[in-house]
């Protein structure tokens, strides 16, 4: 499998998995990510650089994104934690018709790596603040909870970390080649040189 960085062609793609994914989870009685998420603000992220698909080959459906970025929630994060070397994971999810079992966590592991690589001490994230199962599954990840916001406005507040460490057992292959300071050594960036997948 591959990874590769979003392009702007990729909003509809990245609209639906968050669609499939509040309908799956509508169906067993939550109501995470029901209210649609601004497509200008998934559209920043794809122009910094920060939304990431997997898929099995260059060209093909996505089976997978994560975003990964440096953006601590004040209303969930102290000052002093902000101020700490780290990388923040967002909008996780999986083709569940397509995916393999385990994808969501081989992307935990290459986000971890991803943040290690790049000097951060912590890999965090921010669950849906009454999604119960969710948060077990994060906790039986390695991930240890911090706080939940307690302002009922943050729907989005259950609030976890763990170390970051690097895992070459993610086993996904980036689709560019990393430039100097994407945290990848020389041998990796000759494994890494796969061009970039065609123009849709």
């Amino acid at each position: 499998m591959i990874l590769v960085r979003a392009e702007e062609a990729d909003l509809p793609r990245l609209i639906k998995f968050r669609t499939d994914a509040a309908a799956w989870l509508a169906q067993r009685g939550s109501d995470q990510w029901a209210k649609p998420f601004p497509a200008s603000h998934i559209l920043d992220s794809i122009r910094r650089g920060e939304v990431y698909l997997v898929r099995q080959h260059l060209v093909g459906d996505a089976l997978a994104t994560i975003t990964v970025d440096r953006d601590a929630d004040p209303q969930l994060w102290t000052p002093e934690e902000r101020r700490a070397p780290a990388f923040y994971v967002h909008k996780l999810a999986v083709d569940r018709t397509a995916a393999p079992a385990g994808l969501g966590t081989r992307l935990l592991n290459w986000a971890g790596d991803y943040a290690a690589r790049h000097g951060a001490d912590w890999l965090r994230l921010d669950a849906w603040t009454t999604n119960d199962r969710l948060h077990r599954y994060y906790l039986d990840h390695g991930f240890a909870h911090v706080r939940t916001a307690t302002d009922p406005g943050v729907v989005s507040g259950w609030a976890a970390q763990r170390s970051a460490a690097l895992h070459a057992s993610h086993g996904f292959m980036p689709a560019w080649v990393p430039a100097a300071g994407d945290g990848e050594d020389s041998a990796q960036r000759s494994h890494s040189a796969v061009p970039s997948r065609p123009a849709r």
